[in-house]
């Protein structure tokens, strides 16, 4: 069966990169670069910066390499350092959570959805990238990540009502954005 045969040398790739073997830590890079910029860049809106923290991120993986288990899917626990370091680099330089949280948030559940069909990958891309960096952040772990705000709480040490409340105002400002373009593009402003 040919996902066993890819599961098997996935997995003989990975016990050479335990051994320092630098072609299979290559061969491993360059399979999954590609998609771990782009989860960096959900989190960090400048491209060098982003291929920065996936370097720095990569260099995490090769270091704890030894630790996986081979109990899950090697992309999720290799995407999940690549969160923990954006995650990490937008704290240091931004200090994004260092506001008094906002408790007490009551939000509906029923949200009105994004009427997002007509724009492009790109143009999504930019609505999220010029979000604020708290918004920005909280959206892409529970949208994107699929991340539970108790998680989210967590990872951030923050309330789960912090979460909750930047995930609402992010959405309200996607939302805001969205019909303002919509709007321009069906010309009536």
């Amino acid at each position: 069966m040919k996902v066993i045969n890819l599961h098997r040398e996935e997995k003989k790739i990975i016990e050479q990169a335990v051994l320092n073997n630098r072609q299979a830590q290559h061969q491993l890079y360059e399979k999954f670069s590609p998609k771990m910029l782009s989860v960096c860049r959900q989190y960090i809106k400048d491209t060098h910066h982003a291929e920065d923290v996936m370097i720095t991120a990569f260099m995490k993986v090769f270091t704890n390499l030894k630790k996986f288990e081979h109990k899950g899917s090697f992309e999720g626990w290799i995407r999940r350092i690549m969160v923990n370091e954006c995650i990490d680099f937008v704290r240091v330089k931004k200090n994004v959570f260092q506001h008094q949280e906002i408790e007490n948030v009551i939000l509906s559940e029923s949200e009105d959805s994004l009427e997002i069909e007509s724009f492009s990958v790109d143009d999504i891309q930019l609505l999220i990238d010029n979000l604020p960096d708290g918004y920005r952040m909280i959206f892409n772990l529970f949208a994107i990540e699929g991340y539970k705000h108790g998680e989210i709480a967590k990872m951030l040490n923050i309330s789960e009502g912090t979460s909750k409340s930047q995930l609402s105002h992010a959405r309200k400002m996607l939302q805001e954005r969205v019909n303002l373009l919509n709007t321009r593009k069906n010309g009536t402003k």
